[in-house]
């Protein structure tokens, strides 16, 4: 049973920067004062952006449970890490990203 806790701690603790990278960008765009979301994303969704062109899509955070998308993040971080403003951004291109997500839903 640790075994198992011991494998899911990296993703928790991904899944805790994120959130908290979130968190931090609330505080410097037009967000809701009261539910610290941006006013354009629904409760229940979060921002990313994709490609080259940074293109902002809108996806649930039920995605955040999928490994699909877990691996997509642990990229991001790779490759951009959490202390910039942008906003999370996926690295790959805009066609695999809506592939991938259209299979999520």
């Amino acid at each position: 049973m640790a075994i198992a806790k011991s494998n899911k701690l990296p993703q928790v603790v991904l899944l805790k920067q994120i959130l908290k990278k979130c968190s931090s960008l609330v505080k410097k765009h037009g967000y809701a004062d009261e539910v610290h979301l941006p006013v354009d994303v629904p409760k229940g969704h979060f921002a990313v952006y994709v490609g080259k062109n940074r293109t902002r899509y809108i996806v649930p955070i039920s995605f955040l449970s999928h490994p699909e998308f877990q691996c997509l993040l642990r990229c991001s971080e790779e490759e951009f890490g959490f202390g910039h403003n942008m906003g999370i951004t996926i690295p790959c291109e805009e066609f695999i990203f809506q592939s991938l997500t259209s299979m999520l839903r």
